[in-house]
């Protein structure tokens, strides 16, 4: 923050009111609670895992790179309140870089996928303080140049499908978004059916823009998409939720993938660069983390937009 000097004739600013002044401009805004403070706890993918007495619960990932930096944690948030961020032990296997996104499997309590940048798919189990690493397994379907921030599930008529995306980049790349059946192999590795690929330009922001930057499904099969532009690590950021079409599984399994011509911008979120997004179907609401990179993470819920309700 800056401040500008100026000679007052008529009227003192006391020391009080500018302490007052600073703290409300460093707080989080319109209902953000800080998650972290610094570029190693920004909040990079979150998987809902329930709620009680008013609190959301989630499982969060973080895209840390170097040993020893925390990869996974839980996080607790409460309206009006702090939020809670508890680090989890990453075990069972070498420590993942720069992991993007998470997910709950329908239908277990503690099972995840959690996604890295590259393609690279982890079947996690959570136990206590633990992060298991059950299996791995990369994505189907990866290009040159895929830089990957998007995985979701969702389960309908018994089946599973997996919906996930790389970024993209600016006006030359948008993202390419793909769906898939989903399940595990005996040996606990991510298995995809026929893979189905789309493009998705998000119509805002702009300029240094990822079109996609996570993605969530409700449970009537409404695809959700948030988009963010990224001009360094310490900005200025800014966001979007995106109505991006729809995803769909049939009863024999078929999983049909329906992008909207021309998306709706649902809600805009200036100063901040969203990377989580979870639909909470208890509360109609969205979990909306952020990777503010220097800044840390702010973390918030918001009710659902409507269609065409763009703010």
């Amino acid at each position: 923050m800056f401040l500008r000097t100026t000679v007052l004739t008529t009227t003192a600013v006391s020391v009080a009111a500018l302490l007052a002044t600073a703290a409300t401009a460093s707080a989080p805004d319109g209902g953000w609670q800080q998650a972290g403070d610094d570029i190693t706890s920004g909040i990079s993918g979150s998987a809902l895992t329930g709620r009680s007495a008013g609190a959301t619960h989630a499982v969060v990932v973080r895209d840390n790179k170097k040993p020893g930096q925390n990869r996974v944690a839980d996080l607790t948030y409460r309206p009006g309140r702090s939020a809670t961020v508890e680090p989890l032990t990453w075990a069972g296997g070498a420590e993942p870089i720069d992991l993007e996104a998470i997910e709950a499997v329908p239908g277990t309590s503690d099972e995840y996928v959690a996604l890295a940048s590259r393609g690279l798919v982890y079947h996690v189990k959570v136990k206590g303080s633990e992060a298991e690493v059950l299996d791995t397994s990369p994505l189907p379907a990866i290009a040159e140049g895929d830089d990957y921030e998007s995985f979701a599930l969702t389960a309908r008529h018994g089946r599973l499908a997996a919906v996930w995306s790389d970024r993209g980049a600016g006006e030359d790349r948008p993202a390419r978004v793909h769906a898939a059946p989903f399940s595990f192999n005996k040996y606990g590795e991510a298995d995809f059916g026929r893979v189905t690929t789309a493009r998705f330009r998000a119509p805002y922001p702009s300029g240094d823009v990822r079109h996609a930057s996570d993605i969530t499904v409700t449970d009537s099969g409404r695809l959700l998409i948030s988009s963010a532009s990224d001009a360094g690590d310490d900005g200025p950021f800014d966001s979007a939720v995106n109505d991006a079409g729809s995803l769909s599984v049939s009863r024999s399994g078929a999983v049909r993938l329906s992008l909207a011509k021309s998306p709706d911008v649902l809600r805009k979120f200036k100063g901040h660069k969203i990377e989580a997004m979870e639909y909470v179907p208890e509360t109609k609401s969205l979990l909306l983390g952020t990777d503010d990179e220097n800044a840390g993470a702010v973390v918030t819920t918001v009710p659902l937009p409507r269609h065409g309700s763009s703010r």
